[in-house]
């Protein structure tokens, strides 16, 4: 096997030409294989083999730097700087990320996982090398889908006053090359990129300006016409007016034709764009016909492409997606939006019933929250459907545009808590410390599935901003008895007893019921209840359960720091309850990939560890 040959970063070189188209296959082959046992981004990473494998060819690491916008299609990348063996632990506890990781390689320049971030972390390395009087290339590859972002069109205004050499390639996986323009592309590409073109053209313009009176004019003049011809001939030129010279569109399975680029692409003095054209999933039938299906994928089978085990209950995101639709259905205000993740939101089947009432903006968290303001102002009722760990991203939008306003805009958090395999860049434990310091939001997390239909519901009907916080997975079914109407503010007491109550938040209702009942099987008398809302905090609940209790117990899937512990903690001692407080979530630190129920054991939110700490806090109370 040729694949055999990579042991270590740049042993791609040593290959001979007709090795790597083999070598091509292969990695296909072992990608497929080994992502239908593991998991993983299979379409991305099958659409830019040949892409890496240039870039590999034409840069020398890890002394010239690579970005890796977001970073799910750095798999290839990891093959070929000898990380072959990793794959057998892909995204599992211990083992090797699924995104670029610093501290896995020399050869991965920056941690990503996030999108749009590639080209402002590689103008930043451009400019430390420039400073540092360093020689290295830095190339930021970037997709046309996170050239939604708003972020990167703030980087390449920044890139282009740029004097030294700066590669952006971007990987566009949504469009086809146009032969004309391709034969006409590469022409000028190595007209306009040679040494000698370079230098005449600065000649020539340094001699016209030293006619006088009129040789500016002549320049401009020229100029204006250069632009006219590029402009019939020539795409890109968006980026050829912020002073971006522009290269392609170049094929992106053609290993031959991206080396030739991208040496071109080295020898100019700012930044440059490089536009490969790639096929998501190519070399995978089911992955081609359905990428976004094979984006993130769990194990599957290869020969059907069917996943290998499929959970027939519905998931907090399916709960959503069905009461979202039949609010939609009696609610003609009610809209949704989405910022490029209709499928992992649930928000498909809406924008399927009502197409003229969904609105997936791109990836542009930012905008997304306040284009719903400005729904909200002009009297509609919109539903904002975003990951945890990208409603990050539009933080101040919430706090200016949406809540500081008081406007009615539902924001659907998803992926709340631990996720799991995508590590620390995807886990949503920051959003309940973070939004608890808004005013004006309120903050709800559902114990099951029923309260999540109630709360939604609960959400739309309010009239001010609300976050409804969920996590990924199947939706609990447990406290099926318990479905008390939901009232604003108002915590939802299960069981009263004494001595012991455990507060729990949303979905750490099925580990908080199994500890209580651990405790009843011991001996301890303990009361159960759901929070319901974190924002604003149920402050009449906690005083009334101070009198018979010696020992509040808070569980939540959030950082401690900011989280309802903390607030249940500040309220007990400004207002002198007596009562001690013992609060679970997560320690001050990143939790990285992994099964979401052997990360819950490390970071101690286990029946076994909670338990255990709550019978050692008790008795030291008693002594």
């Amino acid at each position: 096997m040729v694949l055999e040959k990579i042991q270590k970063a740049n042993d791609i070189k040593d290959l001979d030409p007709e090795e790597l188209e083999v070598l091509a296959e292969e990695i296909r082959e072992f990608l497929v294989k080994k992502i239908s046992e593991t998991g993983g981004h299979l379409a991305s990473n099958l659409g830019v083999v040949e892409l890496t494998m240039a870039l590999h060819l034409a840069f020398e690491l890890p002394k010239d730097k690579m970005v890796w916008d977001v970073g799910h299609q750095s798999y290839t990348h990891k093959l070929l700087t000898g990380r072959k063996s990793g794959f057998d632990d892909l995204r599992k506890y211990g083992g090797m990320s699924g995104f670029p990781k610093r501290k896995e390689s020399a050869c991965d320049a920056f941690d990503t996982g996030h999108s749009s971030t590639s080209i402002s972390a590689g103008l930043g390395l451009v400019k430390a090398r420039d400073i540092k009087g360093e020689d290295h290339k830095v190339i930021s590859i970037i997709g046309d889908g996170s050239l939604t972002g708003g972020m990167a069109y703030e980087a390449l205004n920044n890139a282009s006053a740029l004097k030294s050499n700066f590669i952006i390639v971007l990987n566009d996986n949504n469009m086809s090359i146009s032969p004309n323009v391709g034969g006409m592309s590469n022409y000028l590409n190595g007209l306009r990129t040679a040494d000698a073109y370079t230098e005449l053209k600065k000649g020539v313009e340094d001699t016209l300006a030293k006619i006088p009176g009129s040789g500016e004019k002549i320049i401009r003049q020229m100029k204006k016409t250069k632009s006219g011809i590029k402009q019939l001939f020539v795409p890109g030129m968006f980026f050829e007016d912020m002073g971006i010279t522009y290269l392609g569109p170049v094929d992106g399975h053609d290993v031959k034709k991206l080396y030739r680029v991208f040496q071109d692409a080295k020898r100019i003095k700012h930044a440059v764009l490089v536009h490969v054209i790639t096929e998501k999933g190519r070399g995978y039938e089911p992955a081609r016909q359905n990428p976004s299906g094979f984006h993130g994928i769990g194990p599957f089978d290869i020969e059907t492409g069917e996943p290998k085990s499929v959970s027939e209950k519905d998931s907090y995101t399916d709960v959503f997606s069905k009461v979202i639709c039949d609010i939609g259905k009696k609610n003609p205000d009610v809209v949704a939006i989405t910022a490029a993740m209709s499928d992992g939101t649930g928000l498909t089947r809406f924008s399927r019933k009502f197409p003229e009432r969904f609105f997936d903006v791109g990836i542009a968290e930012e905008h997304a929250l306040t284009f719903a303001a400005g729904l909200a102002a002009g009297g509609l009722k919109p539903v904002v459907a975003l990951y945890s760990s990208f409603l990050q991203r539009a933080y101040d939008q919430t706090i200016h545009d949406v809540c500081l306003q008081n406007l009615p805009v539902v924001i659907a958090v998803d992926r709340a808590g631990l996720v799991g395999s995508d590590g620390e860049t995807h886990q949503g434990l920051f959003d309940l410390s973070f939004l608890s310091t808004v005013p004006n939001l309120t903050i709800l997390s559902p114990k099951n599935r029923w309260e999540m239909a109630d709360m939604l519901r609960f959400a739309v009907d309010f009239d001010g901003p609300v976050a409804l916080r969920y996590p990924r997975g199947e939706a609990y079914e447990g406290l099926e008895k318990f479905r008390a109407e939901i009232i604003y503010g108002r915590s939802e007491v299960l069981y009263e007893e004494e001595d012991i109550a455990i507060f729990f938040v949303g979905h750490m209702s099925e580990l908080a019921r199994s500890v209580r009942n651990e405790l009843k099987e011991i001996g301890y008398s303990c009361s159960l209840i759901n929070a319901r809302f974190v924002k604003p905090l149920d402050t009449g609940c906690l005083e009334e359960l101070a009198k018979t209790h010696k020992l509040f117990i808070t569980i939540e899937e959030n950082v401690l720091i900011g989280g309802y512990g903390e607030q249940v903690l500040e309220y007990v001692n400004r207002a002198k309850l007596d009562v001690a407080v013992h609060s679970f979530g997560i320690p001050d630190e990143y939790v990285e990939h992994g099964n979401v129920e052997v990360l819950r054991k490390e970071v101690g939110l286990d029946k076994e560890h909670v338990t255990k700490q709550i019978i050692t806090e008790f008795i030291s109370m008693q002594r």
